[in-house]
């Protein structure tokens, strides 16, 4: 394998979650009484640590109130009116292939601790990744931190590492780790945002692409 250790993001590259996000913040502009954000505008800053992307997508909201603003968004959890997220179509499949292939597995995502731990204990995919990291705990992406930390950690280097996302901070963070990306289309950037940068090697429109992807690439 040209590669040992593939890295995921999770919301819009294995978790079909982009919609519940923004109907999350939506309701809780609303509940708050504060402009609403367009679903562009959410979508645009998916990927990021939490706190990041309300300032973003929020500008007019001052610092003092992004604490208010998120814990008013974790109760949203409890509304039963939003779809909750699910796994694209093929990715427990192709978690289990890989990792009985030989690849070792991580996640490098902008979800706090607890939504990420809440997120892999209820679908039961905890065990096929070796590690994971979160926004809560280092730096927001597009900082490389995420990555420097899962490559000492598993002890590779950077060229044994592939990053995996839909979002252009997912190739962003690949780059500023000196690490080798590639994109998927299917969730929150189009296409050409994504194909920037000679490390973003391809771009699958499934998940399910992604063992060809792979033998491809050593050939």
């Amino acid at each position: 394998m040209s590669y040992q250790v593939i890295v995921f993001d999770w919301d819009g590259t294995l978790y079909d979650s982009a919609a519940y996000i923004v109907d999350c913040i939506q309701w809780t502009a609303k509940a708050l009484q504060i402009k609403v954000p367009h679903q562009r505008e959410i979508c645009n800053v998916i990927g990021l640590s939490l706190e990041e992307a309300i300032k973003r997508a929020i500008p007019d909201l001052s610092s003092e109130n992004v604490p208010s603003f998120k814990q008013k968004l974790y109760e949203c959890i409890s509304q039963e009116q939003f779809v909750k997220p699910t796994l694209f179509a093929g990715t427990e499949e192709i978690l289990k292939q890989l990792s009985e292939t030989g690849y070792w597995l991580a996640i490098a995502t902008g979800k706090s601790r607890m939504s990420l731990e809440n997120d892999l204990t209820s679908i039961n995919l905890y065990s096929y990744f070796m590690t994971t990291k979160c926004a809560d705990e280092t730096f927001s992406k597009p900082h490389p931190q995420m990555l420097i930390e899962i490559i000492d950690e598993l002890g590779v280097e950077p060229q044994q590492v592939l990053m995996i996302g839909d979002s252009e901070y997912d190739m962003q963070l690949a780059a500023n780790a000196n690490v080798d990306a590639l994109a998927v289309n299917y969730g929150v950037h189009d296409e050409e945002r994504l194909l920037l940068g000679s490390h973003v090697k391809g771009c699958l429109s499934d998940i399910r692409e992604l063992p060809n992807w792979l033998i491809e690439s050593i050939n």
